[in-house]
């Protein structure tokens, strides 16, 4: 049995050097608590499944996406101390992009796209300073921002709620505690007016947003609903990577 051809940690040697891969797709998660009931690598595990997936999909249009290995850790400086929360810098994420694309670019690969699987992560502003030291052209997406989520659920929820519990139902059931054992993910807001209604922004200090580690209720999720989200945000990121891996760089904009 051979390995998925668009999933590098599946492939030999011999595969990669008689493939010319147009874009790499770099899932990003993080590992930290996800209320009671889902596992600390939900963020991993979401972001390389929908990866991964929508590799698939692209590579069944005609196109050649190479999914690299997940990046496990995530910017979690306010959820430090909650459990065994594993923090990444953004200095450090900086440095690991930079390495990550000058492998890519020294062996032809022109395009990456940084999949993202966790909010605390933001590589906007990492791309634009390695933009300027590569002929890589640098793109990002988060997934849940790809589709409207209130089409799917009737709370998505922002962490551990009824969107990636459903999510995680689907992808890894074993992996997921009975919902009974799951906390309501109520969460506390900001008093201050500018950051309660969002046009202000600072990072929540977790331990007193939430008792339980999560935001947003999951008694909602089922698997049936995490079921047709995938496989609707899988195809939304499939038509984007197709279209970046057809795309001349030289010709982007009309």
């Amino acid at each position: 049995m051979t390995g998925r051809s668009y999933v590098l940690s599946e492939v030999t040697w011999k595969v990669v050097k008689e493939t010319a891969f147009q874009i790499a797709v770099l899932p990003w998660g993080a590992t930290e608590p996800h209320n009671n009931h889902l596992p600390f690598g939900t963020d991993i595990l979401e972001s390389e499944r929908i990866a991964n997936e929508a590799a698939r999909l692209a590579w069944e249009k005609g196109v050649k996406p190479l999914v690299l290995p997940a990046v496990p850790f995530g910017v979690n400086t306010t959820q430090l101390g909650i459990g065994p929360t594993i923090n990444m810098h953004p200095s450090t994420q900086l440095q690991v992009v930079r390495d990550i694309v000058e492998s890519l670019e020294a062996c032809g690969i022109e395009k990456l796209v940084i999949l993202n699987g966790h909010g605390g992560n933001d590589f906007r502003q990492i791309i634009r300073e390695v933009r300027a030291e590569t002929s890589v052209f640098l793109s990002t997406l988060n997934w849940w921002t790809v589709l409207d989520a209130t089409r799917y659920f009737d709370e998505p929820g922002d962490h551990a709620g009824e969107l990636e519990t459903s999510l995680m139902l689907y992808l890894t059931p074993d992996l997921v505690l009975p919902l009974t054992e799951a906390g309501a993910g109520q969460a506390k807001k900001f008093r201050i007016s500018g950051l309660r209604e969002g046009w202000a922004w600072a990072p929540r200090a977790w331990s007193e947003v939430t008792s339980d580690t999560g935001v947003g209720d999951p008694r909602a999720a089922s698997i049936e609903k995490g079921f047709v989200y995938f496989h609707a945000v899988t195809e939304k990121i499939a038509e984007f990577l197709t279209d970046l891996a057809r795309a001349d760089l030289a010709d982007l904009y009309d």
